[in-house]
């Protein structure tokens, strides 16, 4: 078959487009250093499937203690064990799982790793054992205007490719809308490495928000998240 001049020319660019496009997927994919692409593939944020646990929340002066048991049917898995600091009430129990049903299950924690901009992450330090990595944050949604001011910093342990820290913060003070104004924005995820037949695990969740809405009202604000007490179901 003949192929006239004119479109051969032009089959000849649009395989010089597609090599060039190749070659850029190419490097883009190898920017990302080996030991985080492998610890980032098995991360999640909550505590795997099959795993239960203790969890003590502490903010603006309450707190709450709650146990997930991972053995129970889906909406039995949480229980109410303290609420400030004290034993709860029939009525604060039958009212906690009541709640249940509008409450986000273990199993379906936001995918923080689809919102990092891996296009050019940054190597901050780099041992042997341990190597850090910065990267901004992609918008999680439609209309988001927080995730352009914010950047991740991650802690991965090389020798079990595991994140063993995960920080999400603002750089300096920004506006995400009229009238508000963020002096601080940040959050810090800890986990433990695997253990035998344990995995890494969540261990705590910090985090502390500092600014203002329309010059008078604080958002100042300040919370702690730690896991405890970890099982796997079905095992004492």
């Amino acid at each position: 078959m003949r192929i006239a001049p004119a479109r051969a020319i032009r089959f000849l660019g649009a395989m010089r487009f597609l090599f060039l496009l190749c070659v850029l997927a190419g490097g883009a994919m190898a920017a990302v250093p080996a030991e985080l692409a492998a610890a980032l593939k098995t991360f999640r944020t909550d505590a795997p499937r099959g795993w239960s646990f203790t969890q003590t929340t502490e903010g603006e002066g309450r707190s709450r203690v709650e146990r997930f048991d991972a053995a129970r049917p889906e909406f039995d898995r949480w229980t109410l064990l303290q609420q400030d600091g004290r034993a709860v009430s029939v009525e604060e129990q039958t009212d906690y799982k009541q709640k249940l049903t509008r409450r986000s299950s273990n199993a379906t924690a936001p995918l923080i790793t689809d919102q990092l901009d891996l296009s050019a992450p940054e190597t901050v330090s780099d041992t042997a054992e341990r190597a850090t990595y910065r990267c901004r944050l992609k918008p999680g949604e439609a209309g988001d205007k927080t995730a352009a001011f914010l950047g991740v910093t991650l802690i991965v342990h090389k020798p079990t490719h595991t994140v063993e820290s995960l920080e999400i913060s603002s750089s300096s003070e920004f506006k995400p809308t009229w009238g508000v104004t963020i002096a601080e924005m940040k959050t810090v995820m800890t986990y433990s490495l695997p253990v035998g037949e344990a995995p890494s695990l969540p261990q705590k969740v910090t985090t502390r928000l500092r600014g203002r809405a329309f010059w008078v009202k604080s958002l100042d604000a300040d919370m702690t998240v730690a896991y405890a007490d970890y099982a796997k179901a079905g095992k004492k």
